[in-house]
């Protein structure tokens, strides 16, 4: 049917019209007054009414044609070849254009900043997983060199973190035998009374090296498999709520060195409650010389970082070693006044010097701490990528996830040899480091040399150093994940199911377990992600007068319904489940379902079945407008349910149009009509205007009468 021009009108800037509005602006007014003074313009549009199979012919659409060979080599480079291997190595991109001149001093001071942060954050950091001090050190040398290769953000300091070295304590402290007891074992037999040979003691370090070596290997595989936008499944309030709930792990699994009491070995669940119980119960035998050096070091360290830092940061780029200096102060302490023989405060103890002999993990452990190392996977790499985006948006560049999953994941593999945990970034060295004039990866490779210095040289002098020392300073480093607790409230404010996220997750991690909260807390995101595409945002849509504008009309009060016309807007994926919600709403907001008389009604009528079929829709409803712009999807029960809903309207006289539908929507229809005998026969429109348009054009040529010729 051939269709009449008609004149659309739209209010625009009056700029768009061409040249022959410009001598306007040679008045001297800025656009901000001429756009005060004049709110809008209007100017006419002709085109005709066009419906979407005669636009697609005009505009010559097309499917976009994807051979088998252009396929085959998307497969490829998404797969970490072709392409991928030229950018797999960033180093070689960088190193080649670096400038002493521009980039050398920032990169010398923020390394040697960083470097001192590390030495008390490794060591204290390290306790958290159940190893000795020096292995801080270690995942502060040898993986974080990996990193400077593959890495891809300069920002970023890589090493030690507390949820990730507490993630790893656990598995530590559940595979792993403790020394005097597998002394005792290799002292007496191997072999039982009835001739089986016990089962193999491993040590901490070669737990950890196993956990450390299974979760590179997890972050190798998802860099081959492409799948660096992984880190989106864990959605920002459960980060929030789970890093938050960690802090108190953390807290807890260093109240016995705070107060300097024995407690027995609890389990893994329930470690929060537990720990405080048994804290309370040993309050009598409270070591007070350790109470007085905790207290005391938590106090200076919280001064510096409330008072002396925010000062020293507006005159100096290099903050104060405050923490090194409460070591290095502790352990000076300890040794002039023999605080383990006099007070019995418990040590470091032995810090060997050089560097490790590399050591092959026990592989035979990997199914056994799989999926503990997959955990600690996800939220490593979550938290790293998270840090890296917040310096990448500072510095406007750009960050490649997948290359961040090889970064890390060769990383960890590296160290794992050397004993260490899987590394994480840090936020506070990372927010230092830049801080203090870090510019590239040299940033890193000077703090690691400063590093190795300690470790070949310095280790021995901390042998002494009081472990309620290093206990201070990890409860002190918490502050920042204590404070998460008010983003609650901002979570509250913009979504509830957002604060139910996080509040799910902070309560089960911190009563139950890390594990299980995770867990929890991605079950309750999914759940999240369900309960809102099972509320999509719908309405009936009006016209503005004399414009094209269709807006919502319980939001909108100058948008008017069109007499006999109802316009239903759907925001969302329409599959097979929201079919029956999409149905159910349509009908309910044009008037095909209203609400029955519940007076009539027994008492035990529920609220889905309150509303009753109206069969005299077709006198108040002639045509009913699908407006699919926001339809994202539609699979095939989605397209079935259309064309129940559509039969359903036809048999009371209603005429069905849909508009705005996207391409891949309209070629999904096409498919499913191509396969299925009940197919969807609609007209379509590419705007709503259309729709109307085309609609009172055709009633009113049925409404002409017809000739009469008389002879």
């Amino acid at each position: 049917m051939r269709m009449r021009k008609t004149l659309l009108f739209f209010d625009r800037d009056f700029r768009d019209n061409g040249p022959e509005y410009e001598p306007l602006l040679d008045r001297g007014d800025t656009d901000d007054d001429w756009l005060s003074s004049r709110p809008s313009q209007q100017f006419n549009v002709v085109r005709r009414v066009y419906q979407q199979d005669v636009l697609n012919k005009d505009a010559d659409y097309q499917v976009p044609d994807k051979p088998l060979s252009y396929r085959c080599k998307k497969a490829v480079q998404n797969c970490g070849f072709g392409e991928c291997l030229l950018n797999s190595v960033p180093i070689a991109r960088w190193l080649p254009r670096y400038s002493a001149g521009r980039d050398l001093v920032g990169d010398l001071v923020a390394g040697a900043t960083t470097a001192v942060m590390h030495i008390p954050q490794g060591m204290a950091y390290a306790l958290l997983a159940e190893v000795p001090p020096i292995v801080g050190l270690y995942m502060a040398f040898f993986p974080v060199l990996i990193y400077v290769i593959f890495g891809t953000s300069p920002h970023v300091s890589m090493g030690t973190f507390a949820v990730a070295c507490l993630m790893a304590g656990k598995v530590v402290t559940q595979y792993s035998t403790h020394p005097d007891y597998a002394n005792l074992m290799n002292a007496t037999t191997n072999v039982t009374a009835g001739g089986i040979i016990a089962a193999p003691q491993y040590t901490p370090l070669q737990v950890l090296s196993i956990v450390c070596l299974s979760v590179g290997f997890f972050q190798v595989i998802m860099w081959m498999l492409r799948l660096g936008a992984v880190s989106t499944l864990l959605s920002e309030p459960l980060v929030s709520g789970f890093t938050t709930a960690a802090s108190f792990q953390v807290l807890a699994s260093q109240l016995k060195d705070l107060f300097g009491v024995k407690i027995r070995k609890t389990g893994p669940d329930y470690k929060v409650v537990l720990t405080v119980i048994e804290v309370v119960k040993n309050l009598p035998n409270l070591n007070w010389a350790a109470v007085i050096i905790s207290a005391i070091t938590c106090l200076i360290i919280a001064l510096n970082n409330e008072i002396l830092k925010p000062i020293v940061s507006k005159v100096s780029r290099v903050p104060v070693p405050v923490e090194l200096l409460a070591i290095v102060a502790g352990t000076l302490v300890s040794s002039l006044a023999s605080l383990n023989e006099q007070f019995g405060i418990t040590l470091v103890g032995h810090i060997p010097t050089g560097l490790p002999v590399p050591e092959v993990p026990p592989i035979e452990l990997f199914p056994s701490v799989a999926l503990d190392a997959f955990t600690i996977t996800m939220v490593t790499y979550t938290i790293s990528m998270s840090m890296a985006l917040i310096f990448a948006s500072k510095e406007k560049y750009e960050i490649d996830a997948n290359q961040e999953l090889l970064a890390l994941g060769a990383s960890n593999v590296f160290g794992s040899f050397f004993g260490c945990a899987p590394i994480c970034a840090s936020l506070s060295r990372s927010y230092i480091q830049y801080q203090a004039g870090s510019k590239t990866g040299v940033t890193t490779v000077v703090s690691a040399s400063l590093i190795v210095c300690v470790l070949l040289w310095v280790g021995p002098f901390f042998e002494r150093l009081p472990r309620c020392v290093l206990a201070s300073i990890i409860v002190v480093s918490l502050k920042g994940m204590f404070m998460q607790v008010k983003e609650l409230r901002k979570f509250w404010l913009l979504s509830k199911l957002d604060a139910i996220v996080w509040l799910v997750t902070f309560l089960t991690t911190v009563l139950i377990n890390i594990d299980i909260g995770l867990a929890a807390g991605l079950l309750a995101s999914v759940g999240t992600l369900f309960c809102r595409s099972q509320k999509p945002y719908t309405c009936l849509l009006g016209r503005v007068l004399d414009t094209d504008l269709y807006l919502d009309t319980k939001r909108y009060r100058a948008a008017e319904e069109i007499p006999g016309i109802k316009i239903f807007h759907y925001c969302g994926g329409l599959n097979f489940a929201s079919k029956n919600l999409f149905r159910s709403t349509l009908f309910r907001k044009i008037g095909y379902l209203k609400p029955a008389d519940t007076a009539q009604e027994e008492d035990n009528l529920t609220k889905s079945e309150s509303f009753e079929w109206d069969p005299t829709i077709g006198h108040r409803v002639q045509c009913v407008i699908i407006d699919a712009t926001a339809l994202s999807y539609v699979d095939a029960p989605g397209i079935r349910s259309l064309v129940a809903a559509q039969r359903e309207l036809a048999a009371s006289a209603i005429t069905v149009l849909l508009a705005g539908a996207n391409g891949p929507v309209l070629e999904m229809i096409n498919r499913y009509n191509s396969l299925e005998s009940e197919q969807l026969q609609l007209d379509t429109f590419p705007t709503v205007h259309d729709a109307v348009v085309y609609y009172k054009i055709l009633t009113s040529r049925k409404d002409e009468p017809a000739l009469t010729i008389v002879s």
